[in-house]
């Protein structure tokens, strides 16, 4: 199940309140210019689907967005438990950092934790499978995949070099919560 958990950054191992409901999360990130939204699939995926398949079965409301956002570009990102770079890989979104452009992330399969950090609170964003999200150019966030990562997304961007990771400085993000397997 999703869930938005708000905290205060004085108190990280409590949250101020937890939502389930996706219209409550996505009502409160609205306030903060962060989308929240939920996809179905056009098609049913198999296992294994190719990239292909995959951003075909979502193409409309691909489309849509694209569109509404001015997005030039679509890829498929996937790992998995057996990724022989998983720790690496989760090591370099545990930081908080920055990107110069918006960016979506849709998530196909499984699940990850997107924590926003908006001036005193921190947002852990629970996605899994039908998850949307939106978090807009300069949001201070890190994103923890879990020791067993496990996820399939779309991404939603405008370029490659508005993807680079501008790291804050602040840890932060590392009196916070993670994944938990």
């Amino acid at each position: 199940m999703s869930y938005l958990a708000v905290y205060h950054v004085s108190t990280p191992d409590t949250p101020n309140k937890v939502l389930t409901h996706p219209d409550d999360i996505a009502s409160t990130l609205a306030e903060l210019g962060v989308g929240f939204d939920r996809w179905q699939a056009a098609t049913r995926l198999e296992a294994g689907a190719s990239e292909v398949e995959i951003v075909a079965a979502y193409q409309a409301p691909i489309d849509k967005l694209m569109t509404e956002r001015g997005y030039t570009h679509v890829d498929v990102v996937s790992v998995s438990n057996d990724h022989p770079q998983k720790a690496e890989l989760r090591a370099e979104r545990l930081h908080e950092h920055r990107l110069a452009h918006d960016h979506v992330r849709f998530f196909v399969a499984g699940r990850g934790l997107f924590t926003l950090h908006i001036d005193d609170y921190v947002y852990a964003v629970f996605c899994e499978k039908n998850d949307l999200i939106w978090v807009p150019a300069g949001i201070a966030h890190w994103f923890d995949m879990g020791e067993n990562p496990h996820f399939v997304t779309i991404r939603l961007f405008n370029s490659l070099e508005g993807l680079a990771v501008n790291l804050t400085g602040d840890g932060i993000a590392q009196d916070f919560p993670r994944l938990e397997d």
